[in-house]
């Protein structure tokens, strides 16, 4: 890795391996150039393999990708397996696959959107940590679940979504309970609308009027401003700090 200025130590993740899932756009692509660029070795993973080839042929140092669907369990061993057989072994994995559903009131919410949504977000989520753990058990390390601020209050016409995303703080804190004895933090994000295309590919696009509206910052957030702060979480200097569902809400949540 080549860099114009060095290092500052508390951001520095030199040979450190960084797993990432949803990496082939918005927050995971944005995530992988910003830990490749502090020197991370990234395992990438998406079901989506033009973007995930894309995004890896930007990024400076080593790095594999895997095609991964995280709502098959063995999807979420193989990535986990890549990182110790392509680089020795797991510092850090950030869970960030995850979609929306149509917008719809919980009154027409069917089956099919209750199974997508904890499909990707229950089950992703968890299968995830199912095999990242046991790979940093012997020196540590970090994990950051990407839940939403619609995990942490109600969210109109995106009901099965939210439900979904409640599930993943709940996994996130049990989660660091169990394993915080190993010198593994695990902590979650939630998200206030952000400019990815979760938003400005979907229905949500037409609504962002009224998103910035409830945002005391009267904007809604730009990725990066997202993914820098994950990157600060995923600090090694930052040793004592798990088990949290942090916002990143632009004062949403202080209100």
């Amino acid at each position: 890795m080549t860099t114009s200025t060095p290092l500052d130590p508390m951001l520095n993740f030199t040979d450190k391996v960084v797993l990432i899932t949803g990496a082939a756009s918005g927050l995971g692509a944005m995530l992988a150039e910003q830990f490749s660029e502090r020197g991370a070795k990234l395992v990438l993973g998406d079901i989506d393999e033009i973007g995930l080839s894309e995004v890896a042929s930007r990024l400076e140092g080593d790095s594999v990708t895997l095609r991964c669907d995280v709502t098959q369990e063995a999807d979420c061993a193989a990535l986990v397996e890549a990182a110790i057989e392509m680089f020795g072994g797991l510092h850090i994995a950030i869970n960030n696959a995850g979609y929306g559903h149509d917008l719809a009131p919980i009154d027409q919410l069917t089956e099919s959107y209750y199974d997508a949504m904890f499909a990707v977000h229950g089950k992703g989520v968890g299968f995830g940590m199912k095999y990242q753990l046991p790979a940093m058990r012997a020196s540590g390390g970090a994990i950051v679940n990407i839940s939403s601020m619609a995990g942490m209050g109600g969210a109109p016409m995106l009901g099965a979504y939210s439900a979904a995303k409640y599930a993943i703080i709940g996994l996130t804190k049990t989660a660091a309970i169990e394993n915080a004895a190993a010198n593994i933090r695990v902590n979650a994000v939630c998200p206030f609308f952000t400019l990815t295309p979760l938003v400005t590919e979907s229905g949500l696009i037409d609504k962002i009027d009224g998103m910035v509206r409830r945002a005391p910052i009267r904007r809604l957030a730009e990725t990066e401003e997202v993914t820098s702060a994950i990157v600060l979480l995923c600090s090694p200097a930052n040793s004592y700090m798990t088990g949290q569902a942090i916002s990143i809400d632009g004062g949403v949540s202080a209100y």
